[in-house]
């Protein structure tokens, strides 16, 4: 419930600091006192529109702050702040937040029912949460089974989207990475072949240069060039080596040299005999180096880059055909969940159709003895795609009277009528659907026996909760747990709690606008005594 709410620079009300307590609680006073403009504190902190206008004369910005607790006993605070400059900024505990932040943290807990409001039941959502709320034992179970049934149907739909798609998607997939994995591994390249294809096909560009200088340097190393003249040096140093034996170890080393150039010139000769100019393989070569092109520009950059992606679509293409054989399993799983969900969704239509029925009639028995005649109220339960609340989209239809024709709620109800045809059908369902629910306006056009009548149906909704009621009906006032009124003096209001002879006074005022009037205190206190309050 709302446990505290403090208003500052509000309009006319410099400050006002009010605790509200459980049950009925009332704002009166005098046409024009702002009455109202405690409710717009309260829309504030339920992240409506702050609009600069109605920051008060009394300062920079206005400030409303209110605390809420829970049947559990946990507090949340929360303040909104509107600067004259039109900036408007939400606090919750203390803490920064966002506007958006004080409606998330509010949904489901308060209600706030007035004129031109965008009311819970002008939305098919709104008028399905009311009619939920008011489902028996059997009802609740039908809900329960249709719940377990949609988790399972979602949490299988989400697997199939983790899945990767739709079964065409994958088999599209499929196919093309089966393509890329085949068109790599059919070109057979491995590790390093990039490079030889390059070094050999530039040997056979070049080969018959390097045929030409092979056979020069091998000339060279023969016998009548470097060769012959080595042979002969060393043949002169053994010579000299039998005159000077350390001339020896020179003659060794002309031999070695010998040696080696002649392991050169037969090296070259092999060279020469490998090197053979073959157009036939220099045209396979320039094929392959032009397969490499093909494929470096689709897969990589380099050889290695486009062996990666192979092995890369080698894995893909044995992931998806995992995938495509569990997706076939798992579309199978869907339908069967969905057929379930189906008929767990036609038990709770059914269940939801019967309470709707009972619903309206009680609504317009309660709109009866609220000053309507012959009112209609129809709540229709209508098929509609699975979703988590089930396949049902309800409406409801709505006529002050059997003489219109009934249309949707919010555009044939006026304010009052909206606000009584919501309190009656609370009082139908058995229960409110939030912790908290403010009723602006809930009086308009109501007098004498059905303002009676709708005090007692605002105390009997109030049990058990708590109903905020702006009101100028001192049969509605009576019945309230807490009284508060708001008076004014020239541009400035306060608001304070009424108990004693304060409230009668002021039940007085509402009944004849003679608040001294010994007979208009003696009805107060009739009417107090009559709600079961001790003047």
């Amino acid at each position: 419930m709302l446990d505290e709410l403090r208003v500052a620079n509000l309009g006319i009300i410099e400050g006002a600091h009010l605790e509200p307590g459980p049950g009925l609680v009332v704002v009166t006073g005098e046409t024009g006192a702002g009455k109202t403009l405690l409710l717009g504190a309260l829309r504030l902190l339920l992240g409506a529109a702050g609009r600069k206008e109605a920051i008060g004369p009394f300062g920079p910005e206005l400030e409303v702050e209110g605390r809420f607790v829970d049947g559990d006993g946990n507090e949340m605070t929360l303040r909104r702040r509107i600067t004259t400059a039109g900036r408007s900024k939400a606090y919750v505990d203390d803490a920064m937040a966002p506007v958006r932040t004080l409606t998330e943290r509010t949904d489901g807990m308060v209600e706030v029912i007035g004129q031109h409001d965008q009311m819970t039941l002008t939305t098919p959502r709104g008028v399905r949460g009311l009619l939920d709320g008011a489902l028996d034992a059997a009802g609740e179970a039908a809900r329960a089974s249709y719940r377990e049934a949609w988790e399972r149907l979602a949490a299988l739909r989400q697997r199939a989207r983790r899945l990767g798609g739709d079964r065409r998607e994958l088999e599209r997939e499929l196919d093309l990475v089966r393509y890329q994995a085949d068109e790599i591994a059919a070109a057979g390249f491995a590790p390093g072949d990039d490079a030889e294809l390059q070094a050999r096909a530039v040997r056979l560009r070049n080969s018959e240069t390097l045929l030409e200088g092979l056979a020069a340097a091998q000339q060279a190393l023969d016998d009548e060039g470097a060769g012959g003249y080595l042979t002969a040096a060393m043949g002169e140093l053994r010579r000299l080596a039998a005159v000077d034996p350390e001339l020896a170890s020179l003659a060794q080393q002309a031999g070695e040299a010998a040696e080696a150039l002649g392991a050169v010139a037969g090296e070259i000769a092999i060279v020469a005999e490998d090197l053979d100019h073959d157009p036939a393989e220099l045209a396979e070569l320039e094929e392959r180096i032009a397969l490499l092109g093909t494929l470096r520009r689709k897969y990589g950059e380099t050889l290695d880059e486009v062996l990666e992606f192979g092995a890369g679509a080698t894995r893909r293409a044995a992931e998806l055909t995992a995938l495509l054989d569990s997706a076939g399993k798992l579309q199978d799983e869907i339908a069967a969940a969905e057929e379930q969900a189906r008929a767990a969704a036609g038990r709770l239509r059914g269940a939801r159709e019967e309470m709707a029925g009972r619903l309206a009639a009680a609504a317009r028995g309660h709109l009866q003895e609220l000053g309507m005649s012959d009112p209609v109220v129809t709540l229709a339960v209508a098929e509609a795609p699975l979703g988590p609340d089930g396949a049902d989209r309800v409406t409801l239809e709505f006529a002050s009277d059997a003489s219109l024709t009934p249309g949707p709620v919010g555009k044939v109800a006026s304010g009052g009528e909206l606000s009584r045809l919501v309190l009656a059908l609370r009082l139908a369902a058995g229960a409110a659907t939030t912790e908290v629910v403010a009723f602006d306006e809930i009086d308009a056009g109501v007098g004498g026996a059905t303002a009676r009548a709708l005090g007692e149906k605002l105390a009997a909704l109030s049990r058990g909760r708590q109903i905020l009621c702006v009101t100028h009906l001192p049969q509605v006032a009576a019945h309230a747990d807490t009284h508060y009124v708001l008076e004014r003096d020239g541009a400035k209001g306060r608001v304070r709690e009424l108990s004693g002879e304060d409230r009668v006074a002021e039940l007085a005022r509402m009944l004849a606008g003679m608040p001294e009037s010994e007979k208009g205190q003696e009805h107060a206190a009739e009417l107090l005594a009559a709600a079961g309050h001790r003047p």
